[in-house]
């Protein structure tokens, strides 16, 4: 196979529709607009609008508070990681965030990765996250490992 031999599969790539082209394209004339009415001009943006009463977005309370700041941690469980230890995807001397990712248990890092509880940890494992709930860090501590925060 050579690179000027390579084409699509018949039929995976389509032309565009080109309307108001003549009545022979099937879409001449009006262009699939209709007949009069501000849908039919051009420059038209009426999504939410009610004609001219006061839009329902503009008639409800707003409600809470959106923190600009706030940070969007991937989230591993001890449970996850014994499961991973178990199987040999982890070493259990050091596991860190490059470590979690080559081993696929987390796909993204985000703001980071967060440790938390859920299940029961049994190895002796040395984790390195930037963020780790209390009980967390305690359940870790508890099997003889250690967590640091990066």
């Amino acid at each position: 196979m050579k690179l000027n031999e390579i084409k699509d599969n018949q039929g995976a790539r389509k032309d565009r529709k080109r309307v108001a082209r003549g009545m022979g394209c099937g879409s001449g004339k009006t262009a699939g607009h209709g007949q009069k009415g501000q849908k039919s001009r051009s420059g038209v943006a009426i999504n939410g609008f009610e004609g001219g009463q006061m839009p329902i977005y503009r008639r409800l309370p707003k409600r809470g508070f959106n923190n600009p700041f706030a940070k969007e941690y991937a989230v591993v469980n001890l449970d996850t990681i014994q499961k991973a230890v178990d199987a040999g995807k982890l070493n259990a001397e050091e596991i860190s965030v490059e470590a979690l990712k080559s081993a696929g248990i987390i796909n993204k890092t985000l703001d980071g990765v967060r440790l938390l509880a859920r299940g029961a940890i049994t190895s002796k494992v040395n984790v390195t996250v930037n963020s780790a709930s209390k009980a967390a860090v305690a359940a870790v501590e508890k099997a003889g490992g250690k967590v640091t925060l990066a």
